[in-house]
């Protein structure tokens, strides 16, 4: 057979939208974000009527936190077809704007369209949070000033692993914000660190039959179980905190640090990496369980970096040492 007759059979390989769209998803599951940017759009110019492009891509720009990006993508769906998922989308992206009443609109509108869709578990949880928002607004002025006191104390305690200075605090604070649901999960870890345990755990308990999403419980159940050496009890909500993804930086790092401290460092880093670090130099957790999750995952030289910041702002840590090193 003659070599023109054997390359004649050869069939050229000529690339669609479904094949650009594979590259991208590929991509960003790889965190290459241009790459996929750029994948995602090959399969856009491919396919310009398919809606599942730009909405994947908007998720892209989200990840990112290009939010006027990805909502102005969008905005362009919804123009030529109900793409309900873009409702949950907008959603989402205007809640990390901090434009709750946008997001509240969308979320509602997702959920009245598709009470069962994909994004419905999400959906509802970021509807409870920005309703929480509201409920603190109300708080009249004197209420908030003497709120936030108590708070900044506990917190100051909290940060530093002073359990029994935070537990008299806490205690005043439950007696007068009964409403503050946070106060008790906070008693419990104090309760639990300063030998407790049980009384922590039936807290705790108790507080997730009050509400059977929340993430607190979700956490300090977690870290108990953890701390009691019951891997599979902690690996079980865990798992439910996998699927969380707060808007807060405040509860996206009490996430991550509770990942880091369960030992499952990989997510703990993943987390941790996506934080704004400018929202949150004022955590001493934030330095120090980065700096344990980077070591852990084979980031030696950068978990020297972020403790040794962490020093420099906070002497109580350089007053330590290096946790991996004890």
């Amino acid at each position: 057979m003659s070599r023109l007759k054997q390359k004649s059979k050869i069939v050229p390989f000529i690339p669609d939208d479904g094949f650009y769209f594979t590259k991208g998803i590929e991509a960003f599951q790889n965190r290459k974000f241009d790459l996929a940017l750029k994948w995602m759009k090959k399969a856009m110019d491919s396919n310009p009527k398919e809606p599942l492009y730009p909405c994947q891509m908007s998720i892209i720009y989200t990840e990112i936190g290009a939010y006027h990006a990805a909502n102005q993508l969008l905005t362009q769906v919804l123009k030529t077809a109900d793409y309900v998922d873009c409702y949950y989308l907008l959603a989402n992206n205007y809640a990390h704007l901090g434009l709750l009443n946008d997001a509240k609109k969308f979320v509602k509108l997702y959920l009245e369209k598709e009470p069962n869709g994909d994004f419905a578990d999400d959906a509802k949880q970021l509807l409870e949070i920005i309703e929480i928002d509201e409920d603190e607004e109300e708080l009249d002025f004197e209420e908030e000033d003497e709120l936030l006191m108590y708070q900044e104390t506990v917190f100051y305690h909290m940060e530093k692993e002073e359990w029994e200075k935070a537990i008299p605090v806490i205690e005043e604070m439950i007696v007068l914000f009964p409403e503050y649901t946070l106060a008790r999960h906070d008693y419990a870890q104090a309760l639990f660190f300063t030998g407790n345990k049980k009384e922590a755990i039936r807290m705790e308990q108790e507080l997730l039959q009050e509400d059977p999403n929340d993430l607190y419980s979700f956490m300090n159940i977690a870290l108990f179980h953890h701390s009691l050496g019951e891997e599979d009890s902690a690996m079980v909500y865990a798992e439910k905190l996998q699927k969380v993804f707060p808007i807060h930086e405040q509860l996206k790092l009490r996430i991550a640090v509770t990942f880091a401290r369960i030992g499952q460092y990989d997510i703990a880093y993943e987390r941790f990496c996506k934080l704004n670090k400018e929202m949150l130099k004022n955590h001493l957790s934030f330095y120090r369980w980065y700096s344990i999750a980077a070591y852990h995952c084979g980031c030696p030289s950068k978990a020297v970096k972020i403790w040794k910041e962490g020093c420099r702002r906070y002497p109580v840590l350089a007053e330590k040492m290096m946790p991996w090193n004890g």
